[in-house]
């Protein structure tokens, strides 16, 4: 089975792919194809998530070459966007790092990409207590207001959830902790632009720096009062950022820079 994926918008447009967090599958993105209406936006369901849980087992960088095959695929010829979000975003940074040349313009947005080796070996011994609370509804409701999931997305977050396996959950987990940027993404000649929020974790915000470090053409910014998924907690806001930045190369005053 082939990764799930659907097109919305102006066909004849510049080609939009989003790439969904861990946890959530296309459905994240519904303001955003609601807004981008005249470009030609693709959301796509990575490996063992969402509808493409039947897939082969998830890795970041076989995710990264089966989504560049089929952005050649479906691009023919035109300018490519891609926009990741948190796996999502790992897994463009290795798209970057793979095909240099592919992408014209990528949006970043808490990309983890320091290694967390003491978190990665507990995740097999807790992963029994760890579904458990996945499958546990009142758990997931709190999860889900933590991570800015409105309401209309619950039940198919939590049933997305809740049918994960183990062995599909450690993968991603395992996968998601491990994640270095890759020595080649200082080759990448897309126009990038890499996002944290103000109130994530100090890791994530250096791991923006760090991606930021890393080649020329990055742009990093920290949004002031939001957390871990910008895209969901205020998509108004960010759908804006994101054109303004594409069409005008501009950027919201009140963010702050990274350097």
């Amino acid at each position: 089975m082939k990764l799930h994926y659907q097109e919305h918008g102006d066909k004849n447009a510049p080609l939009m792919v989003f790439l969904h967090g861990g946890g959530v599958s296309s459905w994240m993105w519904d303001k955003q194809i609601q807004y981008f209406t005249d470009y030609h936006c693709i959301t796509i369901d990575l490996p063992e998530q969402g509808r493409s849980k039947s897939t082969e087992y998830f890795s970041i960088r076989k995710s990264a070459e089966d989504i560049s095959k089929l952005i050649e695929k479906l691009a023919s010829g035109k300018k490519i966007i891609v926009v990741g979000f948190s796996l999502g975003a790992q897994v463009l940074i290795q798209m970057l790092s793979m095909n240099p040349s592919l992408i014209h313009s990528a949006i970043i947005n808490s990309a983890l990409v320091r290694p967390n080796e003491f978190v990665r070996k507990m995740i097999r011994p807790s992963i029994k207590i760890t579904l458990l609370l996945v499958k546990n509804r009142h758990f997931s409701k709190l999860q889900s207001k933590i991570l800015y999931i409105e309401e209309e997305y619950f039940e198919e977050y939590y049933k997305e959830s809740s049918q994960m396996s183990s062995a599909t959950l450690i993968r991603i987990l395992e996968e998601n902790m491990s994640f270095k940027i890759p020595d080649e993404f200082d080759k990448t000649r897309s126009k990038v632009l890499v996002t944290v929020g103000e109130k994530e974790k100090g890791l994530m915000k250096k791991s923006a720096s760090d991606i930021v470090s890393k080649n020329p053409n990055c742009v990093g910014i920290i949004m002031p009062g939001v957390g871990h998924g910008i895209s969901l907690v205020n998509p108004s806001y960010f759908n804006l950022m994101l054109k303004n930045w594409l069409e005008k190369n501009v950027l919201p005053h009140e963010v702050i820079s990274i350097r």
